[in-house]
């Protein structure tokens, strides 16, 4: 019995040191892409509207970002009155831009290219959750200084609770 419990103990440890490091992603400011560092759910207490924040990073090495644009995912509801989009700097204070929303993407304009070195939040706010589904999944993508083309950079996923 106590063996037993020994190898499970030992068992246990050892899939947590082979599995922890395929969660770590990190990113350095080396990076030459901006990316999503992260995202924030904040779950409704009750069924109606909610809000999802995404974390932009646009890396040292990286050029001006001109143009962010989200992908909804398809059991996401978004309000198409665009006060209820922001962009926020790390000092908390508003990044101009101009939004459109058009059917299941979100385009924000820069007034001015955000500078490399430069991580903002993106809250999207009041959304609804058309079906609880398997969760949601945003993907992005830049347009940067000197570069018509989107760049995809990344996805972030919301669990359903």
């Amino acid at each position: 019995m106590k063996n037993l419990l020994v190898y499970t103990v030992v068992l246990a440890l050892n899939s947590i040191a082979i599995i922890a490091p395929s969660y770590a992603s990190a990113r350095t400011n080396d990076d030459k892409v901006p990316h999503i560092d992260s995202n924030t759910q904040f779950p409704p207490t009750k069924w109606g509207k909610f809000r999802h924040t995404f974390r932009l990073h646009i890396p040292q090495n990286s050029k001006a970002v001109t143009q962010l644009i989200v992908k909804i995912p398809a059991n996401i509801i978004i309000s198409n009155n665009i006060q209820d989009i922001d962009a926020v700097d790390e000092k908390g204070q508003k990044i101009n831009t101009n939004v459109t929303v058009t059917g299941k993407r979100i385009l924000l304009f820069f007034a001015k290219p955000v500078a490399p070195n430069t991580k903002f939040d993106i809250d999207l706010n009041r959304i609804k959750r058309q079906n609880l589904g398997n969760g949601s999944v945003y993907s992005f993508s830049v347009r940067e200084v000197g570069i018509d083309a989107e760049i995809p950079i990344g996805v972030a996923s919301f669990h359903t609770y």
